[in-house]
């Protein structure tokens, strides 16, 4: 079991959703929670509410994922304020799903700055210290749509595909240093991601019966600190599905293609 009142937790895209809850969830553990996203009101806001339930003091930070220089500038005050990081979470991201013919660049660019540069930023920063000290543990959350992509989510899924690939490999990197590295896959998930990347509401409404609860999802985040894994896929029907496509593409994208298209 870990001491959990040693753990630094740091957590980006934390002002709501998935994050939120995870910051929670380790603040309930006896963890330190470190929060940041853009909003920074809404932080102060949840650091409030953990104070209130658990007696933790929660560190808060306004930064902007899509630049590297803001991140950099990010971690070095924490370590100076708070520490070394002992988790980080990538959890900030966010999708927009569209026809490729009709997708800016522009759009695929900003998903790719924040989904995997930002990810892979955070990562740089805390890993000298993980490295030296032969102790970390970095988490990146990425979807099923890494694994499975789905008609007008080509530039989301490919963000997620990439995230998954630099994971992987930077696991074998830190082995020999006993740095953990894990990714956590989830399908639809209970949160506003869908208000930017599906306008329309007509995926939300398909997918409403299959979303995943944001708070279950931090739990089993969580769980990874304490048990670490390589990957945790959820739900683990999709999961099955990922893998089925994998090994039979053509099958499943006859079968399940009018399912893929309810965007």
């Amino acid at each position: 079991m870990i001491d959990w009142n040693k753990q630094r937790v740091a957590i980006t895209g934390a002002s709501s959703g998935i994050g939120e809850e995870i910051a929670k969830e380790v603040a309930r553990r006896g963890g330190m929670p470190i929060m940041m996203a853009r909003s920074y009101g809404k932080l102060l806001q949840i650091a409030t509410e953990i104070k209130d339930e658990t007696g933790i003091s929660a560190f808060v930070y306004e930064v902007d994922i899509s630049s590297k220089d803001n991140i950099k500038n990010t971690f070095k005050n924490i370590q100076n304020s708070v520490g070394d990081v002992t988790v980080l979470i990538n959890n900030a991201g966010f999708g927009l799903f569209n026809q490729v013919q009709d997708a800016s660049i522009e759009d695929v660019e900003a998903m790719f700055q924040v989904n995997v540069f930002g990810a892979i930023s955070c990562t740089k920063a805390v890993l000298p210290s993980m490295a030296n000290k032969y102790q970390g543990h970095i988490i990146f959350i990425a979807s099923q749509a890494g694994k499975l992509a789905t008609p007008k989510s080509s530039g989301y899924s490919a963000s997620k595909h990439a995230i998954l690939g630099f994971a992987n490999s930077l696991r074998m990197e830190v082995s020999e240093q006993n740095v953990q590295v894990s990714v956590v896959n989830p399908g639809p998930v209970r949160t506003k991601f869908f208000d930017v990347a599906d306008k329309s509401g007509e995926y939300q409404k398909n997918v409403e019966r299959y979303m995943l609860s944001p708070k279950k999802i931090a739990v089993k985040t969580v769980n990874l600190i304490e048990k670490p894994k390589r990957e945790l896929n959820l739900p683990l029907w999709m999961n099955a599905a990922a893998k089925m496509y994998q090994l039979f593409p053509q099958l499943v994208e006859g079968v399940a293609g009018k399912q893929f298209r309810k965007k």
